[in-house]
Order: C-alpha cells, then structure tokens, then sequence
C-alpha cells in the first residue's frame, strides 16, 4: 500500500467545508488535485458509512476511516488514523462549533462576487 502525502485543511471562510488535497505525483494526471465536502460528511463517516456521491466515508477495522474520492478517472481510497480525524475534526468544531457556521458566512459578499461577472 503507497502512503500518500495528501493533506487535509480547514478555513473558517468557508466553514461547511474542509478540502483534502494531494500532489501531482500521487494523481492520475500528473498535477495536484484538491476536492472539497461537507464537515459534517467527514464527521459522520468516523462513526457509520456517509455519503452517496463522489465523496463516502466510512470506519475500517480498529483505529481507521476510509475516504472514498470516486471521478471519471479512477477511484482513490484513502486509510486514516481515526484518532487523527478525530482530533482534527475538535480543531475545526474549536474554530467554528457544529451549527454556527452560518454566523462565518458573509453572504452578501459572496452574491456579489457571484454575480459581479453575470452583468
């Protein structure tokens, strides 16, 4: 089994989400690959399989989560330390609790990005 260096981020401006990436040499392409989902999907899926799209997560055995990224291209399964997802998942809940992601949000500024290049 080949470890990949993919790394796993959190940014309260965008406090629904988290994002795993992984570099160029560990993707199909040749080029660095990033894909963003729910926290709450990551959260769920330490404790029971979630998700029924592009991204499922699930527990595997004693001490790991699996993160499932299905494209076109292939499938890639990733094997986590539950321990680590679990610690990392209290950093993000510390930055911003369960249920006030909302009050991160600046929707007003978001829609007029959004439609700043629609005129």
């Amino acid at each position: 089994m080949a470890h990949i260096p993919a790394t796993l981020r959190y940014d309260v401006r965008d406090p629904f989400a988290v994002r795993m990436s992984f570099p160029a040499p560990a993707t199909l392409e040749g080029v660095a690959v990033s894909w963003t989902f729910a926290r709450d999907l990551l959260s769920s899926g330490v404790s029971s399989p979630a998700g029924a799209g592009d991204v499922r997560v699930k527990p595997y055995g004693y001490d790991r989560t699996v993160l499932e990224f299905h494209a076109t291209e292939g499938t890639a399964i990733v094997h986590i330390r539950t321990g680590e997802l679990r610690r990392f998942l209290a950093e993000t809940t510390d930055l911003v609790p369960v249920g006030e992601e909302a009050s991160h949000v600046d929707v007003d500024a978001d829609l007029e990005e959004l439609l700043r290049d629609a005129c």
